[in-house]
């Protein structure tokens, strides 16, 4: 089994997507699917003085703007281990431009987590959260010398959007 290709995705993607965390909440390590295996890869240890802020991973059986499966963030209590599907809600998103070109992180909520699963939108969740994954994502990269960019926050309905894009964007074979 493959992790990008082989795990079904509901049509309707509102009420939750699986996701497939590759970083845990809390980890300095860039883990990543290695495409021709479905293996989990170490692609580097980070060089800045910060860890990710939520789960963090792809939605299977899409194909986002940097060529890769569109990347998602799970809030929730814990982290989770590697290659563990999650099902998430999307309640919005972060618009990035990095090396690759645009990059979304789409932001979501663990609907098995009693203590998230009741948000059904960004501006529910305690401001500093939001400023936590803008911040991370502004510095992680720096002391390596690589450019980022992070974009405004858009809302669920664009959440919603984009994810539909890169879902029509696999099933164009776009890979």
């Amino acid at each position: 089994m493959h992790p990008v290709h082989d795990i079904d995705v509901p049509p309707d993607l509102a009420p939750f997507v699986p996701a497939v965390i590759e970083i845990p909440r809390g980890s300095h390590l860039k883990y990543e699917v290695d495409k021709p295996t479905g293996l989990l890869r170490l692609d580097r240890v980070l060089y800045s003085a910060v860890f990710y802020p939520a789960n963090y991973g792809f939605i299977p059986r899409t194909h986002a703007d940097d060529g890769d499966p569109l990347d998602i963030l799970v809030l929730m209590q814990e982290p989770v281990e590697p290659l563990t599907i999650v099902r998430a809600r999307a309640i919005g998103g972060l618009r990035m431009t990095d090396d690759k070109g645009g990059d979304d992180k789409i932001v979501a909520v663990c609907i098995d987590d009693p203590a998230v699963a009741h948000y059904t939108a960004t501006g529910e969740l305690p401001p500093h959260v939001m400023r936590e994954l803008d911040r991370f994502f502004r510095d992680y990269k720096t002391l390596e010398g690589k450019h980022s960019e992070v974009g405004e926050l858009y809302g669920k309905d664009e959440a919603l959007a984009v994810m539909q894009r890169a879902r029509d964007a696999y099933d164009r074979g776009e890979r």
